[in-house]
């Protein structure tokens, strides 16, 4: 099985948002970021993959399987870690793993334990008394003691201190050294991407963009600088989206080539973090 994840046809409608005929695959055994502006649908594509909300039309299967017809198989073989506190807020570590320890047939506690010891997190003590970043391990502990084959991940590093943020980042790695588990990590830290993610599926206002492996984004996209007088209706076809000034513009291209050989020295081309394609994207949108 190569894809761990399929999204076929997808679409879901919301008062105000719709998914538009979403398809993409996720490879297994790689680390793949999840990115996308706010209000583009990556929170609501993660809960439908643990069918949370449920599709209008289309199909998902993970782990090869029909997610409707094989929910409880594939839950079972699947960790969650969300932003959102997903464990119960009066409850203590200790009460809760009560609950959710024999719903696993995987569960392994000397894993658990050595988790909690790792984040010093107390198991006596409510949720509602930890900080932001402490429920976030608290969740990735329970996430990581039942051998998940899949990690679903939610802005998983949004409220960490940066010390831990690099020691959380260290930990995946070192999870993704069994080649069986595979992670989808929506993060807007956009560095965290640079630093684990092996591909990154990006989506914007419901719709799916690209997935890509990481390499291939750094080589094929780029940022380009220059004097105002270089553009005309011709040159502009090289580039995605532009921002002008009086003198000067500044444009993302995926023809990196083209824009080499048609300019020369007159530009500067830079390489395309993640965060300049999201942003000229979105341009690009508002001035469709």
């Amino acid at each position: 099985m190569e894809n761990v994840i399929q999204m076929n046809d997808v679409s879901k409608s919301f008062k105000e948002f719709q998914l538009q005929n979403m398809s993409f695959s996720i490879k297994k055994g790689f680390v793949t970021g999840f990115i996308g502006a706010n209000g583009s649908g990556k929170t609501t594509i993660l809960k439908m993959l643990l069918n949370l909300i449920k599709p209008d039309s289309g199909q998902i299967s993970i782990f090869g399987l029909d997610l409707q017809k094989h929910e409880k198989e594939i839950k079972e073989r699947i960790g969650v870690v969300f932003d959102e506190n997903i464990l119960f807020e009066s409850m203590s570590i200790h009460e809760i793993k009560k609950i959710i320890a024999p719903a696993y047939g995987g569960w392994e506690e000397s894993d658990f334990q050595y988790y909690l010891d790792k984040f010093e997190l107390p198991q006596k003590q409510s949720i509602n008394k930890f900080s932001k970043g402490m429920k976030m391990k608290a969740s990735l502990a329970f996430a990581l003691s039942h051998q998940a084959e899949l990690l679903l991940m939610d802005e998983p590093t949004a409220g960490l201190d940066p010390t831990f943020r690099r020691e959380f980042l260290q930990l995946l790695r070192e999870l993704m050294l069994d080649e069986n588990k595979s992670i989808l990590f929506s993060s807007h830290i956009t560095t965290d991407m640079d630093r684990i993610a092996d591909y990154i599926t990006f989506i914007d206002q419901g719709a799916h963009v690209f997935t890509k492996e990481f390499y291939q984004i750094e080589k094929e996209f780029a940022v380009v600088r220059g004097n105002i007088e270089l553009l005309d209706q011709d040159t502009e076809r090289e580039f995605l989206s532009i921002e002008k000034s009086n003198s000067s513009f500044e444009a993302l291209t995926n023809q990196v080539l083209n824009v080499e050989n048609l300019f020369g020295e007159e530009v500067l081309i830079e390489k395309a973090s993640l965060e300049d394609i999201m942003y000229f994207t979105k341009r690009r949108r508002a001035h469709a």
